[in-house]
């Protein structure tokens, strides 16, 4: 709003007294509604990791950018997946795309944002004869996409995982990792509003601003104060996920996907040191995540859904999980689940086929330039996973960059993300987020305490809450 009055009062300067009159109406009005008086050059929909690491990227290269998200933060999907930095071994055989594209983007993710990651390690387990038939094939896919990896003797395995299956048959070992989302996330987020990004949280896309066929801006309901918004923009990227075909649709686009639900159970207790994978055909219930010290989770299902807004977890889910869970780890099934989450993956339909289901859609993404459903200035990133959003901010970077004659590269692969708040910020976040002063400096005064871990992520989610409620 502090933008908004300067411009205001130095319009009242150079007015007459009846335009005067006339603006004063006008900018009551504005005001009423919301509407903001700056016009960005990129609008983000979509507060995801997409969506952040795509504001995080074109910010970098000098534009003026914001985002919208209907919730915080990482609030959807990105929240609420299985914690896993994949090293592209699950999709080595089946989409050597996406595997190819996780093992550079492991590495990426783990220079950038070491405080986000935990090199645990994968391994894939042969516990049944179908599994140890598909070891000569996994090998071969691992050797085909780039994916260092290790044979580990039965021996070996069940002194690294003492809770594991004792009728294991052989293993190999992967570079996959545990990333803790938030902590990524919000990182990303805190640096891009560093750099000069604006967020706008609590704002739910209820409709494009058209003019001929140029989508101009959207408008935003925000849910705080219970108001219209409108936010212009040159232009406008869709990251929202599994919801991009419902934001496609106020535009009169329709767009098809495959959102798909991916079921998870939280269990109270570090089973295993590495993460587990059952060696076959990516499937249902065959990865367990030691995401914590006290937590682990088993995961995931791939159910295709009508409704992402709209979506529940079956008992079948439940029991299927623990049932393929408890294979590779028999506790499972005596220790059952304290809590059960899902996610729903945005994956594309990129086949006209009725036999595509949730396992056999690809991983990686795609762009698509509205330009060709006849409406310029908005453009969608959709696909990927988390693993991977990094890589589809550059991607996208690069195709607006090309699109307006950009000549800047992308530097989120070099960048170091902010992964603390000092004290000696606190001011400038102060005037950047129009939270106040004392406010910030006392929350930052949990740094140094023994919760500094803990409540990190919390300390980014409160300011980047703050970037989006100035105007």
């Amino acid at each position: 709003m502090g933008k908004h009055l300067i411009v205001f009062i130095i319009n009242l300067y150079f007015l007459s007294d009846t335009k005067l009159l006339n603006y004063i109406k006008v900018a009551s009005k504005l005001f009423q509604w919301g509407i903001n008086l700056v016009r960005y050059d990129i609008l983000v929909i979509g507060g995801g990791a997409t969506g952040v690491f795509t504001a995080l990227d074109l910010t970098l290269r000098g534009l003026n950018v914001a985002l919208v998200e209907r919730g915080m933060i990482a609030s959807g999907t990105s929240g609420k997946f299985h914690g896993m930095l994949h090293s592209g071994a699950r999709y080595a055989t089946n989409d050597p795309d996406s595997a190819k594209e996780c093992i550079q983007e492991n590495q990426i993710i783990s220079s950038i944002a070491p405080h986000s990651v935990i090199d645990t390690g994968g391994l894939f387990v042969a516990i049944e004869k179908p599994d140890l038939e598909f070891e000569e094939t996994f090998i071969k896919g691992l050797k085909e996409n780039g994916i260092p990896f290790k044979n580990v003797t039965k021996e070996d395995v069940l002194k690294l995982e003492p809770n594991i299956n004792p009728g294991i048959k052989d293993a190999i070992w992967v570079p996959d990792k545990v990333v803790h989302a938030m902590d990524l996330i919000m990182s990303a987020a805190l640096t891009a509003a560093l750099n000069g990004a604006t967020f706008y949280t609590f704002r739910e896309v209820v409709d494009f601003i058209k003019i001929n066929n140029k989508i101009e801006g959207v408008k935003v309901y925000n849910r705080i104060k219970d108001r219209l918004e409108e936010i212009d923009a040159d232009i406008i990227i869709n990251s929202a996920g599994p919801w991009s075909a419902k934001i496609l649709s106020k535009a009169g686009i329709k767009f098809d996907m495959l959102p798909t639900l991916g079921a998870m159970g939280v269990i109270n207790k570090k089973l295993n040191s590495h993460i587990l994978n059952r060696m076959r055909p990516p499937s249902d219930g065959d990865i367990i995540v030691p995401y914590s010290d006290n937590i682990s989770i088993v995961g995931t299902t791939a159910s295709i859904i009508e409704d992402v807004d709209n979506a529940s977890i079956s008992q079948d889910d439940i029991d299927l999980l623990i049932s393929e869970g408890s294979v590779m780890i028999p506790k499972i099934k005596e220790l059952g689940f304290i809590r059960t989450y899902y996610s729903i993956r945005p994956l594309l339909k990129e086949s006209t086929s009725n036999q595509i289901t949730g396992r056999t859609a690809t991983r990686t993404f795609s762009i698509f330039d509205h330009e060709n459903d006849g409406l310029y200035g908005l453009l969608t990133i959709s696909g990927g996973k988390l693993t991977t959003a990094r890589l589809m901010g550059e991607k996208i970077g690069d195709y607006i960059s090309n699109k307006i004659n950009l000549k800047k590269d992308s530097k989120t692969r070099n960048i170091k993300l902010v992964d603390k708040i000092d004290k000696e910020n606190a001011e400038y976040l102060s005037q950047i987020t129009g939270l106040n002063y004392s406010f910030i400096k006392g929350i930052i005064d949990f740094i140094g305490s023994v919760d500094e871990e803990r409540i990190r992520p919390f300390i980014s989610m409160i300011l980047t809450y703050g970037f989006g409620q100035v105007m």
